[in-house]
């Protein structure tokens, strides 16, 4: 079985790649989508490695996230209690199909949001 993890490096996708390989007897691909937290993206290839990853996507979305989500978004006026803008929850549909492409592209069964470790059968 193949599994793609949105993956942050941070702890809970850590040990969560290491649950799901052990679990599932799974090969996990670990993805992560760089809308513009560059810092936070250094390190990511041997850290998931290490944990246990087959393979790992770092991908750099900024522009189409900056060109089809920011600026729609800032155009409508889309925030949340009149404040603030949606930055982390607009990133979510750009993050999904990218997850989407990389299941389709191994041959995967599954794709698993990290921080809510839901996952959706491809």
């Amino acid at each position: 079985m193949k599994i793609v993890l949105a993956y942050s490096g941070g702890l809970d996708t850590s040990v969560l790649l290491s649950w799901i390989r052990e679990k599932h007897s799974a090969e996990v691909i670990a993805f992560c989508a760089d809308v513009g937290q560059e810092e936070e993206t250094k390190g990511l290839r041997p850290k998931a490695r290490k944990t246990g990853a087959s393979d790992i996507y770092i991908d750099d979305l900024r522009e189409e996230f900056a060109t089809d989500f920011i600026f729609p978004m800032k155009q409508a006026g889309a925030t949340y209690e009149g404040q603030y803008f949606l930055g982390t929850s607009i990133a979510r549909p750009l993050i999904a199909n990218r997850m989407w492409e990389i299941a389709r592209k191994h041959s995967a069964q599954a794709y698993a949001d990290g921080a809510t470790t839901k996952s959706t059968h491809t």
